[in-house]
């Protein structure tokens, strides 16, 4: 009887453990690859895909695929950007409104692992500009976008307040004292991106959530698992 008690607490324990895998949130509100599947095969236009597959003109410079972004490591083994479906085709619509303006798109980061947001929390632990891992990140939904403009003849990034990744109080999209020609750009993004369903974050010109973001689950996806 013992024998099969110490088994049933062992059980128990292993059980238990394993709902409370991460630091921060219980397992439970963090899909991982197995259930993710599940739902994707249920609901097949919610998947990840990869934004370059759908939108080829568009730029990509990953920084957290290497040491130029603000924990100094490569954070991604790819430099790939990922997001929900809904989310690529939305961006579609706004690359197609710049292009008329002679512009596009750069992405800095897009769809982020729970567990990248974890390490970036316990490198900055300035929820100002990091994602309290207590609630996850829409970048952990497929829901957010890293992004600036550029010019689509010569390629270069228009004049924005400040570079990505910023800390400083200038990176807040609502931020006035700046030279007139970067407002306008800021504020051009803004606009666009509004107009095709995203919300820029108050602290951060460059981030951009989709607003249909609050009915996808936080995930947990190596970018080599994503199909």
């Amino acid at each position: 009887m013992r024998r099969y008690l110490v088994f049933a607490l062992f059980i128990v324990a292993t059980s238990t453990s394993q709902a409370q895998q991460y630091k921060y949130i219980d397992s439970s509100k963090v899909m991982g690859v197995k259930k993710y599947t599940q739902q994707i095969k249920a609901q097949p236009d919610t998947r990840l895909v990869e934004i370059k597959k759908y939108i080829p003109g568009i730029a990509l410079d990953i920084r957290y695929a290497t040491t130029n972004n603000f924990t100094h490591k490569q954070m991604y083994k790819e430099a790939k950007a990922f997001a929900r479906l809904p989310v690529v085709l939305a961006l579609k619509d706004v690359e197609d409104d710049l292009k008329t303006r002679g512009l596009g798109i750069k992405i800095y980061d897009a769809y982020r692992p729970y567990a990248i947001t974890v390490k970036f929390y316990e490198t900055a632990r300035d929820t100002n500009f990091v994602a309290d891992p207590r609630k996850g990140s829409k970048h952990n939904r497929g829901c957010a976008i890293d992004m600036t403009l550029i010019d689509l003849k010569t390629g270069k990034e228009l004049d924005m307040p400040t570079g990505f990744d910023s800390f400083s109080k200038k990176a807040s999209a609502n931020y006035p004292d700046l030279p007139k020609q970067e407002l306008n750009n800021r504020e051009l993004l803004k606009s666009i991106m509004s107009a095709h369903g995203f919300t820029v974050v108050p602290t951060e010109w460059w981030h951009y959530d989709f607003n249909g973001w609050s009915k996808y689950p936080l995930l947990d996806i190596p970018f080599s698992e994503i199909k």
